[in-house]
This record gives structure tokens, C-alpha cells and sequence, in this order.
């Protein structure tokens, strides 16, 4: 489990895929976003697990399944 602070990007490909991008600019592509967290721009922190099994279209960097978040701003 790790623990991530950033920011919510929508990276486009096709529909869009969700992000979350670190401050030192590490992007990680969200796996099954909750509604609250698809807002552009929020400050967020979030625990979840490197998904190693699970390849995307948009392959932008690992994949980040969320166990728990908080919206910081």
C-alpha cells in the first residue's frame, strides 16, 4: 500500500483518463475513480495498491487502485 498527494488531472485519450500527478510529477492513472474524485484540479490524498496485473489504452503510468483518499482542497 502507498500513500500519494496530488493533483486530479483528466489525461486525453479517447474519453479521458484519470490521474493523479505528484508534485515532483509522477503521474499514476487511476483504477475505478469514485464520482467525488472526477473534478479537475483538486488536491487530493490517496492509499491504494500498484496494480502490476492491469494494463490500459492509455498507459501513462502506473496504475493506482484506490483503497482510501481524502480531498485536501
Amino acid at each position: 500500500m502507498i500513500k500519494i498527494t496530488g493533483i486530479i488531472e483528466k489525461k486525453g485519450f479517447g474519453t479521458g483518463t484519470w490521474a493523479i500527478v505528484t508534485e515532483t510529477g509522477q503521474v499514476y492513472e487511476l483504477n475505478w475513480i469514485p464520482e467525488e474524485l472526477q473534478k479537475i484540479g483538486i488536491k487530493v490524498e490517496i492509499e491504494g495498491i500498484i496494480r502490476e496485473d492491469i494494463m490500459t489504452l492509455a498507459m501513462i503510468g502506473p496504475v493506482l487502485e484506490i483503497e482510501n483518499y481524502q480531498i485536501l482542497s
